[in-house]
């Protein structure tokens, strides 16, 4: 079963994925969403979103973008970069993604609009193969559609997806409305993987996967799966994949751990994105403490790097108890 670290805005970066390294990685890490339209401008921040460190070779491209022409541009320049392949978002819920037609907008317009892009990239992707003997693979993360989908609506947008070169589908198992309260509707992952099985189309599970009995139910109700992703809980808890793959995990200290994250944040990101990413990891990262709400408040609040260093320190010397993790199987 392979284990995803999914897109996630202001955390999937170089950072992040070295620390989910340190506890032995993952088989495939997402990237935070690559606007096309940005990409094709040459923003000054652009260089930040296509480093593919630590580990090129498991990098997954994610494009997100309104029109099929600057979608199919970015495709063209993602697919030369190194990686497993390109993967078209039709997943984001976001307000002011979708109503800009981006994301799981792409589920709401027209299908042959879609088909349209999905059939361009398609080709971008297959000609690039073809021209380099490469072996570039061709995603889409999506949802289940709007609040009023059918489930033929649903399998005819899938069907239209793999007839265009689609080579993987990422399946959030929720509508562009329903919010991560709701069980995952895991069935439709399972019904995909049926589906596709003797076309040789693999399918992976996203959604509510934050420990390792989450993690067997889903397979559970979802035995054909050929991957689960996971996006919040890793950030949490950046071990969970060595976790479910039964690695030995030696005590965790959370005081480092958070000291070489800002160490490399400041070595990844711009200057400008450092408060911001930082407020993103420790909002999740503060959960782990019993005294979870005094610690997010202490690290958010910070006012610069230096002083965040000082609040984390100040932290643990009030609740020495909370530096040393050990992780228990569960």
């Amino acid at each position: 079963m392979k284990l995803i670290c999914g897109p996630m805005a202001t955390i999937s970066h170089p950072a992040f994925r070295i620390l989910i390294e340190k506890f032995g990685g993952c088989d495939e890490y997402y990237t935070e969403m690559i606007n096309a339209g940005t990409l094709l401008t040459g923003g000054p921040f652009e260089k930040f979103y296509i480093n593919p460190s630590p580990q090129p070779q498991k990098i997954v491209w994610q494009l997100t973008g309104h029109d099929t022409k600057n979608m199919v541009e970015a495709s063209k320049v993602l697919i030369k970069l190194p990686g497993i392949g390109l993967d078209i978002n039709m997943g984001c819920s976001a307000p002011d993604i979708y109503r800009f037609g981006a994301g799981i907008g792409w589920m709401l317009k027209p299908i042959e609009e879609t088909r349209e892009m999905v059939q361009a990239i398609g080709q971008v992707i297959h000609n690039h193969n073809i021209e380099n003997g490469d072996n570039k693979r061709f995603s889409v993360k999506l949802r289940l559609g709007d609040d009023n989908f059918t489930d033929q609506s649903f399998y005819n947008f899938c069907d239209m997806l793999i007839e265009n070169k689609v080579q993987l589908l990422t399946l959030h198992p929720r509508t562009k409305k329903e919010k991560l309260i709701r069980p995952a509707r895991y069935f439709y992952c399972q019904e995909l993987s049926k589906r596709y099985k003797n076309q040789g189309i693999p399918v992976y599970l996203n959604g509510n996967i934050k420990d390792k009995a989450s993690y067997n139910h889903a397979l559970e109700v979802c035995p054909d799966v050929d991957g689960v992703m996971i996006s919040r809980a890793a950030v949490k808890n950046p071990w969970i994949f060595a976790q479910l793959k039964g690695l030995d995990i030696p005590e965790i200290d959370m005081k480092q751990l958070a000291f070489d994250y800002i160490t490399d944040i400041q070595i990844y990101q711009p200057k400008e994105f450092w408060k911001t990413r930082l407020q993103r990891f420790f909002t999740y990262y503060s959960e782990n403490f019993k005294f979870s709400h005094y610690a997010q408040t202490q690290f958010l609040n910070a006012k610069d790097i230096d002083d965040l260093k000082n609040k984390i320190e100040d932290f643990f010397q009030k609740c020495p108890q909370e530096q040393f993790r050990r992780v228990i199987d569960n």
